[in-house]
């Protein structure tokens, strides 16, 4: 005796339509395109870790084990005495550093705000020629300038190391945040302004009670670019400074020139040291960084 399946026959739901009793399959959570983008930066990511890993390891190591030969491998050893000795060498250079680069970094945010503010805001005649002659600082090398700029320091009678930076700093950190906060205020609503004006407000006090509290992103960014500019230079420091008043960047070349043929494990400590401010600023302050620049601090 045989048997025949009848086909499945769509049922009626509540308001009549009919609905299939077959469901179809759930589809992939993850489809081959996707896998290839997860891939593509799952490799990028370990390229770019490679050097730090190298450097972590490579601090741990005693004397004789930290070597080119064995570079990838584990330590033999754990020892903390590189640290010890990185951080006895760097540590004044790193209160120097940040003696530089926090007023550094202010100052020059502080006058990119106002420079910003009135070339976007407070027209002139010639703001665009101003502004043109600022942005031509940016593009100007520093090893061109660097031997008449030393000659007019020393005419300025400048102390050498952190003043000198700080003012180095401001100078040459001028025209990237002019056109940071130019380009933010451009965005701001014209009314705004319009509005102080008719109230009596001079540029001052527009600037101080009304375009200063709504620019904390653009000066999140600014400070952020001014602080690991300042802190990574190495050309200035070179010119400007000596290992006694130097920053920490002329300290770590003097100590990796010095543990060269001795111990590799120092010179990774030390750079691990001097990059360890700038990575603290960008983990805390990272998500601000992005919504600044989100926010219309580099729109044109």
């Amino acid at each position: 005796m045989t048997t025949t399946s009848t086909p499945a026959v769509p049922t009626p739901d509540v308001l009549g339509t009919p609905r299939q009793t077959e469901r179809r399959a759930p589809r992939g959570r993850f489809s081959v395109g996707r896998t290839l983008k997860y891939a593509a930066l799952l490799f990028f990511v370990v390229i770019v870790l490679i050097p730090v890993y190298v450097l972590l390891v490579t601090s741990f190591k005693g004397a004789g084990d930290a070597s080119p030969a064995r570079a990838w491998a584990l330590p033999q050893v754990w020892t903390l005495e590189n640290w010890q000795t990185a951080w006895t060498a760097l540590s004044p250079a790193i209160l120097r550093s940040l003696q530089m680069v926090v007023p550094a970094a202010i100052i020059a945010a502080f006058l990119g705000s106002l420079n910003g503010f009135v070339l976007s805001r407070w027209s002139f005649k010639g703001a665009n020629v101003v502004f043109t002659l600022i942005l031509f600082g940016m593009f100007i090398p520093y090893q061109a300038v660097m031997i008449p700029l030393n000659q007019l320091v020393l005419g300025l009678g400048i102390p050498s190391g952190v003043p000198s930076l700080i003012l180095l700093h401001v100078v040459y950190g001028i025209p990237i945040t002019t056109l940071i906060f130019r380009n933010y205020y451009m965005t701001v609503p014209h009314e705004l302004v319009e509005a102080a004006r008719v109230d009596g407000a001079g540029m001052l006090r527009t600037f101080w009670s009304i375009i200063l509290p709504i620019s904390i992103p653009s000066f999140v960014v600014v400070l952020i670019w001014q602080f690991t500019s300042a802190w990574n230079d190495f050309l200035f420091a070179v010119f400007f400074s000596s290992s006694q008043n130097g920053p920490v960047t002329l300290a770590l070349n003097n100590l990796a020139n010095g543990a060269l043929l001795q111990n590799y494990g120092v010179s990774m400590a030390g750079a691990l040291f001097a990059s360890l401010p700038t990575l603290l600023v960008y983990i805390v302050l990272g998500k601000y960084f992005v919504g600044g620049l989100m926010s219309g601090s580099v729109k044109g």
